[in-house]
């Protein structure tokens, strides 16, 4: 077992933050092997309790969960920045060509390590991500990440039509790609698939139906897709699914609505749209800084929070500006602000903070393995340093209560703060 002293923040069951000024968190293998947290809490309460176990203290420092990104894609990592008009010329003139190169399976390898690296140096531990119709993509992040013991789950995307030579996939082969995908990845150490079609418009009905038979023929397996992001894709979609009575709809019709599923974006929803996420299950990947990029909308955090259903936070890169969950919580407080149904919603800094973390592992049914620091949860942890630059320094030294100090690393955090990183238990 391995100990360490330092301050320590970690989530209650209703998502409170709980904060130890002078923490203990000791870190030790569970029956299968894996480095989980053994006990997390006060110094004071628990410094007696594991004699012989050498303990680092850390002082200055905050011991805090590794993020998770709810939804991110790596194939998009050398995307990020690329000016357009909207989301569809986006994807036509930047996102698409580039997606092509990853049939080489050298070069999907080469972007998996450098993706890796940057969620890594960002502090996130656990990220859900789009690969591209290449089965060669995922294979090169799912082989990336098992060497490091990451957790991550990851899928191919399904795209058969209404998408250009080079990434455009063939119905039949995509559902045997996706199958022999799972078997091959799902459940690997810490790995987990994710059937990903890249969005309704971008498949057949065929596609669709038959990505529903494989989710239903794997029911532990995640899937994620984009829904109701931007105007003239809802329209789109409401074009092709004549019959369905949203785009949201089109999904659950062919048995894509269920827990474990993960839709970016649903920004364009009504409430009959908000009660079937709630009964099905799903969960909304918040992205804020993509939605502001392309001037898609905002999520209506007011809505999601009266109906009830789960939501997380995710960088959407390369829609997304950056890989830093410190931006991505900063450009959710933006939009709990401007963007509401009912103007002036106030994110509180601890509940920023859990929408990246708990909140997420929540949304994904993964709460208490991933996504806390408390006992049994695996040993993704950072160690942040609130004093990382001279104005965050200076800040954090004068805040009063944890709101202040939360909200100061929010403004001005980025990947400075992240002092050091553990995954699994290990320095990553």
């Amino acid at each position: 077992m391995k100990a360490f002293r330092a301050a320590l923040l970690r989530f209650a069951d209703d998502g409170s933050a709980l904060y130890d000024e002078d923490g203990l968190l000791v870190v030790g293998p569970d029956a299968q092997g894996g480095q989980v947290v053994r006990a997390a809490g006060a110094w004071s309460a628990l410094k007696d309790n594991y004699p012989g176990v050498a303990v680092e203290h850390l002082p200055g420092r905050i011991l805090a969960p590794g993020f998770i990104d709810l939804h991110v894609h790596f194939p998009q990592t050398d995307v990020i920045g690329s000016p357009a008009e909207g989301l569809l010329p986006w994807l036509e003139n930047y996102t698409f060509p580039h997606e092509a190169r990853f049939a080489d399976a050298a070069y999907a390898q080469g972007v998996a390590e450098v993706f890796l690296d940057e969620l890594q140096r960002h502090g996130v531990t656990t990220p859900l991500a789009f690969c591209t119709s290449h089965p060669a993509s995922v294979d090169a992040l799912m082989a990336a990440a098992q060497r490091r013991g990451q957790r991550l789950i990851a899928g191919k995307v399904l795209q058969d039509r209404h998408s250009p030579d080079g990434v455009r996939d063939r119905t039949e082969q995509s559902l045997v790609d996706t199958e022999d995908l799972i078997r091959r990845w799902h459940g690997q150490g810490r790995l987990g698939y994710a059937i990903t079609p890249r969005f309704a418009p971008s498949c057949s009905e065929a596609q669709l139906r038959g990505a529903g038979e494989l989710a239903a023929r794997y029911p532990d397996v995640w899937i994620q897709s984009h829904v109701a992001e931007n105007r003239d894709e809802v329209r789109w979609a409401l074009e092709l699914f004549p019959d369905a009575r949203s785009y949201l709809a089109v999904y659950d019709g062919f048995g894509l609505m269920r827990e474990r599923a993960i839709y970016a974006h649903c920004i364009h929803f009504d409430d009959d749209d908000r009660r079937l996420m709630r009964e099905r299950g799903a969960a909304a990947a918040v992205s804020p800084t993509s939605n502001l990029f392309l001037g898609s909308g905002f999520f209506d955090y007011e809505g999601a929070d009266r109906v009830g259903f789960r939501y997380g936070l995710a960088s959407d890169v390369g829609g997304g500006t950056s890989f830093s969950p410190f931006h991505t919580m900063l450009a959710a407080y933006y939009v709990g602000r401007e963007g509401q149904t009912k103007p002036g919603v106030s994110l509180k800094p601890g509940h920023l903070w859990w929408q990246h973390t708990a909140g997420a592992a929540q949304a994904l049914g993964l709460d208490r393995v991933a996504g806390n620091l408390r006992p049994g949860c695996e040993a993704d942890f950072l160690v942040l340093n609130p004093g990382a630059t001279p104005l965050l320094a200076r800040k954090t030294a004068q805040a009063r209560d944890l709101d202040e100090l939360l909200f100061s690393l929010i403004v001005l955090g980025d990947d400075r703060v992240v002092e050091r990183v553990y995954v699994g238990g290990a320095a990553a």
